[in-house]
């Protein structure tokens, strides 16, 4: 496998200034019927202008003389090469690619949804003309195999898998790293650096997001639940202690449990309380 080479062609400009002095001998051969001198300087004429060439900023031209490889030239200018050398141009400005939406399964076997967001460029001129057929068809297929295989290696979530420390959804920084890497690895044959490489769509697949919305509601709902509780627990402690230290009440096992009861009913039930005012004693 070969590597890029970089040339530096002649100055365009003197290449240019040449081309108008010949002209200008040409007419003075012609005018003194100088005929060998005149085709000789047609020659030269002819052989000038298929030389000059342009490099613009962020551009790059791959040099080849009869199906060999003589270089890249990458400085932007007006040069001038020989005119049998083919050139081949090269953007080396950078690109953004978002993939598609693809479905994959996750590590644990959940269908998801998922695209990425890259920004790439051309880093070595000869592998991306030489070593693959289509650099930029190259990109598009690479990074949907690195999506596929990054999606495989991570659950979603650790509602199925608790004990994952990394996963799709909420290890952002990793994950974005491990795409990075992954792609990196797959461009570097075509000569192609990857700047920025990160997730852009994440989500269950239709079929099973409903089913999955309502897991992740409930697992809430429970998490809430014994919040709650925990805090009704403690409140009715509070309560328990501090009328015993002040001797507001003096009560006994069977009334300290209904207290509790009706404690943890009010603190803890979804609907508002209606107050019952009791004119009895507390017996009645």
């Amino acid at each position: 496998m070969k590597n890029e080479r970089t040339v530096t062609p002649y100055n365009g400009y003197l290449m240019l200034s040449i081309f108008l002095v010949l002209i200008l001998a040409a007419i003075g051969a012609g005018i003194f019927n100088s005929i060998a001198l005149i085709i000789i300087f047609t020659v030269f004429l002819v052989f000038i202008p298929g030389g000059l060439f342009i490099v613009n900023p962020n551009s790059s031209k791959v040099l080849l003389l009869f199906g060999a490889y003589k270089g890249s030239v990458k400085q932007n200018g007006f040069y001038w090469i020989n005119p049998f050398y083919k050139r081949i141009g090269l953007s080396l400005r950078a690109r953004n690619f978002e993939s598609d939406k693809i479905k994959v399964n996750d590590k644990i076997g959940n269908p998801v949804l998922i695209s990425a967001i890259l920004v790439w460029k051309v880093s070595d001129t000869y592998k991306a003309a030489f070593e693959v057929d289509n650099y930029e068809d190259f990109v598009k297929v690479q990074t949907d195999a690195a999506v596929r295989k990054l999606a495989g290696s991570y659950p979603y979530d650790q509602f199925e898998d608790e004990k994952a420390e990394i996963t799709l959804s909420s290890d952002f920084e990793k994950v974005n790293s491990d795409l990075e890497m992954e792609i990196s690895e797959r461009l570097e044959m075509a000569g192609l650096q990857v700047i920025e490489a990160r997730i852009a769509y994440l989500a269950y697949a239709p079929e099973i997001a409903q089913a999955m919305l309502r897991r992740q509601q409930a697992t809430a709902t429970v998490a809430a639940r014994h919040k709650i509780v925990e805090g009704a627990v403690g409140m009715v402690e509070s309560a328990l202690q501090l009328m015993s230290e002040k001797e507001i009440l003096q009560l006994d096992e069977e009334k300290k449990a209904a207290m509790v009861s009706n404690l943890l009913v009010v603190l803890c039930g979804e609907s508002q309380v209606e107050p019952v005012v009791n004119t009895g004693t507390l017996t009645h």
